[in-house]
């Protein structure tokens, strides 16, 4: 029986062992799926699992996409780029990382009735998911992004790894056409602490949280008559191609 594994901390809020499991049984495969909560000290033994082929495979997710990257032996272009892995794969035994956020990000928006190109975006957050949606935005021809982290620094670094990016500072809110929370907040029922009374409807209001489904951040959006969407879509297309990197079979 071959394992697989999604990685983070907190895991709990995790619906991956959901759908992969569903997609397993779809396939016939001899595999399991399951969520682990690790702290930073336990990815080298993790890894090392891996490496005696305890572990077939695993997703990543916060806080570890930056974190595990010095562990692994290759990176495919887009981790490399985004510095943001979700993915890992043992291949020939070299462990390698993969980024399926920015495909998922980008056939998620694409999916959606709203013409992101030429838009003005602004991006809460700077870790995580954050570089896969900047790199995807990148691609879809927006015409500025904007950034804001509660910690200025690493919005400060990514800034020197993504051009012609606009940090402000945590707390101002600037014109936008779409917002996106890349960050936790909401997992846990919190308030991001910004009032979106006075921006305006017909905006897009963007979480990468799906659980819960609507977060207090989609709610303000919602409220003040804007188009609001969870990171559902985004959920099951990463998912997908990682499905796809592990098994070799479009689910």
């Amino acid at each position: 029986m071959k394992k697989y594994f999604v990685i983070g901390n907190p895991i709990k809020h995790s619906l991956s062992p959901k759908i992969h499991n569903y997609w397993i049984g779809k396939n016939n495969l001899k595999a399991v799926y399951k969520k682990k909560k690790l702290e930073k000290r336990d990815l080298e033994k993790f890894l090392l699992d891996f490496k005696k082929n305890k572990i077939e495979g695993a997703n990543v997710t916060i806080p570890f996409k930056k974190i595990i990257i010095p562990y692994l032996d290759k990176l495919s272009l887009e981790a490399e780029r985004t510095q943001s892995v979700n993915t890992i794969i043992l291949s020939n035994n070299e462990l390698i990382g993969y980024n399926t956020d920015i495909a998922g990000f980008t056939f998620a928006i694409k999916k959606l009735n709203f013409d992101i190109e030429n838009k003005r975006i602004f991006i809460l957050g700077a870790g995580g998911v954050a570089p896969s949606i900047i790199f995807a935005l990148k691609k879809l021809n927006v015409s500025e992004i904007i950034l804001s982290n509660r910690t200025i620094q690493k919005a400060e670094n990514l800034k020197a790894q993504f051009d012609n990016l606009k940090i402000i500072n945590w707390g101002e809110l600037p014109e936008f056409d779409v917002i996106i929370n890349a960050t936790s907040l909401g997992l846990n029922d919190e308030f991001i602490n910004l009032d979106f009374s006075k921006v305006g409807s017909g905006k897009l209001f963007y979480d990468v949280i799906y659980n819960p489904k609507k977060t207090n951040f989609l709610k303000s959006g919602n409220k003040n008559g804007n188009i609001i969407e969870n990171g559902q879509s985004m959920f099951i297309y990463q998912t997908l191609e990682a499905f796809k990197i592990w098994h070799g079979v479009k689910p």
